[in-house]
């Protein structure tokens, strides 16, 4: 097979670029090692900065018929005082709220979109396994699908698959691991109508509840590496822990086992470079985001769009694109990438735990006192979160 562009990951990232790029009429073929997108993802939060993009492609109001609940702002509870972190309704833009719909709902969107362009091929399930090199030059993929093992030529492969990417280690592009701020266990608990839980409250450790309709969706953050220490020190000990954020959810809580809490070993990394000729790394394979701030999937799409912007018109015209346009994609995109995790391994560190015993209701952070002291801060903090930094547009 060739294509013009051919895009490993069908995320937010390589979703979002492959559509956008179909947009503007270049031949782009999609692949997504998974058969479909129901697979329980993590990262369900569509922030202003994502919901702006698609107003601007036009399709919000069809977008936001999707099931989602909407959060105007966040709050943080511990030690019995609660304070809002990011306040998102001063901000300019069509939808200042944070939209929790599942990831699938998200992709399943984006790929409605992107296949009524005919250039556009998604090919599922298919995944990549290896680079085609010709001359010191990415000219493609190997990958393997339903038939077999398959060569895909293009004039440019995006590597949007993901902070294990494959083809980054192919690549030779090693990336600088930063110091990841906790773990987190993510669980499920039936959730009863009218009934409330804090969005983030600290103790020991911090939990984070997510509102599903008809389930609790937690976070349960620990320091990094302690999940074995925690489930030596026995499930009921991990149940106290659960149920002294949420009392009213105690008897949920002593019905789940260790097979139905699932662990992320949280990863923060960046690549010093994100291209070589042929190809150009995005999202998480150019950079692992921490979970803190639900930040990862907007960066992504963020990453998306500046490709299409500054990759774009360069594939108007014949041949690959040259380097140098693969690195202006990350001049653009490296400074928001190293802003974005600094935030959330130094100014965010004191809400989680560095060891199990700790209880930030006996020594609220450092953090915390400050938004407290100064109200105003929540609305910065809405744009940081909200936004972020270098926020990008539709150019055409």
């Amino acid at each position: 097979m060739r294509t013009r562009v051919l895009v490993a990951g069908g995320g937010p990232a390589g979703m979002m670029t492959g559509l956008l790029l179909a947009r503007r009429g270049v031949e782009v073929v999609v692949l997504e090692k998974h058969a479909d997108f129901l697979r329980d993802f993590r990262g369900d939060t569509v922030h202003p900065s994502t919901l702006e993009i698609i107003a601007e492609l036009g399709w919000s109001g069809e977008f936001l018929k999707l099931p989602h609940n909407k959060m105007s702002e966040v709050a943080v509870r511990m030690g019995g005082q609660s304070v809002t972190f990011a306040d998102f309704t001063r901000l300019k833009v069509r939808h200042p709220y944070i939209a929790f719909m599942p990831q699938w709902d998200l992709l399943d969107f984006l790929y409605g979109k992107a296949a009524s362009y005919p250039g556009f091929r998604l090919m599922r399930p298919t995944e990549a396994t290896g680079l085609i090199v010709e001359d010191g030059r990415v000219a493609g993929l190997r990958a393997t699908g339903e038939e077999g093992p398959i060569e895909i030529r293009a004039d440019l492969v995006v590597a949007a698959d993901g902070r294990h990417s494959v083809l980054r280690a192919q690549a030779g592009l090693r990336p600088l691991a930063g110091s990841p701020p906790m773990d987190v266990l993510w669980f499920r608990l039936p959730r009863r109508e009218g009934e409330r839980v804090p969005f983030f409250q600290g103790g020991r450790g911090s939990l984070v509840a997510i509102d599903r309709g008809d389930f609790w969706q937690f976070a349960y953050t620990i320091p990094t590496g302690a999940y074995e220490r925690l489930q030596a020190s026995g499930l009921t000990a991990f149940h106290e822990r659960i149920a002294a954020f949420v009392p009213g959810l105690r008897e949920r809580v002593g019905e789940i086992g260790w097979s139905e809490v699932h662990h992320l070993a949280v990863r923060v990394d960046r690549l010093r470079r994100w291209h070589r000729p042929g190809l150009l790394c995005i999202g998480d394979a150019a950079h692992a985001m921490s979970p803190a701030g639900g930040v990862g999937i907007n960066l992504a799409v963020q990453d998306a769009v500046a490709t299409a912007n500054l990759v774009g018109p360069a594939l108007r015209r014949s041949g690959p694109p040259p380097e140098r346009v693969l690195a202006a994609v990350q001049a653009r995109r490296q400074f928001p990438a190293r802003v974005t995790q600094a935030f959330q391994t130094t100014i965010l560190r004191d809400l989680y735990p560095r060891r199990l015993s700790d209880d930030t209701t006996e020594h609220v952070p450092a953090v915390f006192s400050l938004f407290r002291s100064l109200p105003p801060l929540r609305h910065l903090m809405g744009r940081f979160v909200g936004l972020g930094v270098r926020p990008e547009h539709i150019r055409s």
